[in-house]
């Protein structure tokens, strides 16, 4: 929604400010798609030259999930606190044994059932697998574990983030690539110098046009969108980091509640759930 709202402001405000001051549109209307298919044109051939496909299609993957926002709203936090509450809770009670089944075979978990979001993250299930893979394989050292489940987690986010890190660089680039296209656009009026002041003149602002277009989707649309994606990244990988609290505070030997409580502080504010709403869904949980 904020993404349609700022277009709105910014064509708006811009080109109703342009035709409020005298400012002609059929000059720009007229230019508009040539110079458009140039800047637009070589910006993404660029972006195609300097990345990966894999890479490209975060890119472009990138500019629907803004539209739609971060992908773990306040409901995941608490199914994620009430998942690690039910796997800690086996976990103090009958020890790690008893959750062989759950970890192995999380399609067959009735746990991991009640949690449909999270089980089809690829990322958060194999980051709660592979933590208690390693409390199996007798690893048990809190500051170990919480390095090693760091560096898992810092690597998702630079891989993450990689489709962010292409559109800003595409936008560093769009104003350069709108001066090419007006350079493009003085070289085509030279070439007609014969032709009278008004023909000319409608050439060289034809021209101009590329150059402001080059500017106004560098800094009014791609690079917000750029900076709106990292935002939506950052507050994605929050969810992992409440995994890795739960887990470490789970091997420093805390009891499940306060594992959880742990975890909870480092839910982002707007989405942090009340410490007695939380406290009474674990009390709605079955049995371990």
């Amino acid at each position: 929604m904020n993404l349609f709202i700022g277009l709105a402001m910014v064509f708006g405000l811009v080109f109703g400010g342009f035709i409020l001051s005298g400012g002609k549109m059929d000059i720009v209307l007229h230019a508009l798609p040539f110079e458009g298919m140039m800047i637009i044109g070589a910006s993404l051939g660029a972006l195609v030259i300097g990345n990966s496909f894999g890479v490209v299609k975060k890119a472009m993957g990138g500019f629907a999930k803004v539209i739609k926002g971060a992908k773990w709203k306040a409901q995941d936090y608490n199914d994620l606190l009430a998942l690690m509450f039910e796997l800690t809770r086996i976990y103090k009670a009958r020890g790690i044994l008893a959750l062989d089944d759950h970890i192995e075979n999380p399609d067959g978990s009735e746990i991991f059932g009640r949690y449909p979001k999270i089980k089809k993250d690829h990322f958060a299930l194999d980051l709660i697998r592979d933590s208690f893979r390693m409390l199996s394989m007798q690893f048990d050292d809190k500051y170990g574990t919480e390095d090693i489940i760091n560096r898992k987690i810092k690597k998702h986010h630079h891989e993450a983030l990689a489709g962010a890190h292409a559109i800003q660089t595409m936008a560093d680039g769009l104003p350069a690539i709108g001066i090419v296209a007006a350079v493009l656009g003085v070289i085509k009026t030279m070439s007609s110098i014969d032709q009278p002041p008004e023909v000319l003149g409608a050439m060289i602002g034809g021209a101009l046009v590329g150059t402001f277009l080059g500017v106004f989707l560098a800094y009014c649309i791609v690079q917000p969108i750029s900076g709106r994606l990292t935002e939506i990244e950052d507050e994605d990988g929050a969810f992992y980091s409440v995994i890795r609290d739960i887990f470490v505070a789970m091997v420093a030997n805390h009891p499940p509640n306060i594992c959880v409580e742990i975890g909870r502080g480092n839910i982002p504010t707007r989405m942090q759930p009340d410490f007695y709403a939380v406290e009474a869904a674990q009390k709605e949980l079955p049995a371990a």
